[in-house]
């Protein structure tokens, strides 16, 4: 048996922050000294590297497990199904429910049993829980799923991935540019067809890695102490993303039985667009392949880093033909890859 993506559907905030909003910004050196170079010329940098140009922010009145839920009715519609026969609810975030202003992230009850309570799901059956694993945390909600589904333990599980990640940065540091929020799901049940989950692998290093990404004090030194903020050691997670991603992909790719030319789409956690062109080349070249033209669809440009939501956005609009020259179709074999907090890295082989 193999464990099929059935639904899907994701939610894109309404409110869109282009790069030329971050010009009157006091971004600041890790010591809390100032740039040696005005803001244009910061940003023109951050573009040139990241490929972001604009982002989108949650709307003050709606929170991390409300965008999940709105991603979650699309699924369910999108699969056509009865919310009632789904047997786990997997809800992939970092930081909960974060209210605008606030210092403290939510997650009483958690995030999943909140979107449960929303889609008013009676069944008592029906399992819900947080998962915390960085930005792959929704790719690792699907292994989960797929592992309850093989097991017997469950024949139908709704994985989420959602994140308000605007309402944690350290607005004085210029890597708050990256992060963006939204949300994304998916109905997972089992499938009697050639098609679905192929292969994974996954992975946490655990040891110099750990704290890669960490939360810490502002760059800006007279603000409060103990509150803390999203950071990271940008090199280090490059370095480590491009040693440690294109060997998960060739196992995972391996382990399928397939061929690096079977692969149509690639489809890698929006983090950084020149990390993850790197990440995939260097994929490539482990088979002594030159990376295909458009084999990378990518949404950060328009969409930034929204974490564990990025992968099922882009999924769901790459079916949906909303990424401009991109197409899928029926039989097509996917991988699907992401790196993020813990250091974890994780993959998988898909048929569509």
């Amino acid at each position: 048996m193999n464990i099929k993506i059935k639904g899907i559907g994701n939610y894109i905030p309404e409110i869109t922050v282009k790069n030329t909003d971050f010009n009157k910004h006091v971004f600041l050196n890790e010591d809390g000294s100032d740039f040696d170079y005005p803001n244009d010329v910061v940003i023109s940098k951050f573009k040139f590297i990241t490929g972001i140009g604009e982002r989108r922010y949650a709307a003050p009145e709606l929170n991390s497990s409300d965008l999940g839920f709105f991603a979650a009715q699309r699924a369910i519609e999108n699969a056509q199904i009865d919310p009632e026969t789904i047997d786990y609810i997997i809800f992939a975030h970092n930081f909960g429910d974060v209210k605008p202003g606030t210092i403290q992230t939510d997650m009483l009850p958690t995030l999943a049993t909140r979107v449960k309570h929303k889609l008013q799901i009676k069944n008592p059956n029906c399992v819900a829980f947080d998962l915390i694993f960085g930005c792959p945390g929704w790719i690792q909600g699907i292994l989960q799923a797929s592992a309850f589904i093989k097991s017997g333990m469950a024949k139908r599980c709704l994985v989420i991935g959602s994140e308000t990640l605007s309402r944690v940065v350290d607005v004085h540091d210029r890597d708050s540019m990256i992060y963006s929020d939204g949300a994304g799901a998916a109905i997972i049940e089992g499938s009697d067809d050639h098609t679905g989950l192929l292969s994974y692998e996954n992975a946490t290093y655990a040891n110099e890695e750990a704290n890669f990404l960490y939360f810490g004090n502002s760059f800006n030194k007279s603000l409060d102490k103990d509150v803390k903020y999203i950071k990271m050691h940008g090199r280090k997670i490059y370095e480590f993303a491009l040693n440690n991603v294109p060997l998960a992909m060739k196992k995972c790719l391996d382990k399928s039985g397939l061929k690096i030319t079977d692969i149509k789409k690639v489809l890698i956690h929006q983090a950084n667009e020149k990390m993850d062109e790197a990440i995939v080349s260097r994929f490539y070249k482990l088979y002594d392949e030159k990376m295909p033209v458009g084999i990378m669809p990518m949404t950060i440009n328009k969409l930034g880093n929204s974490s564990v939501a990025t992968i099922p956005t882009l999924f769901d609009m790459l079916i949906n033909g909303k990424i401009e020259n991109q197409k899928i179709h029926k039989g097509d074999v996917l991988i699907f890859a992401s790196v993020g907090a813990g250091m974890n890295v994780n993959a998988f082989v898909y048929r569509y």
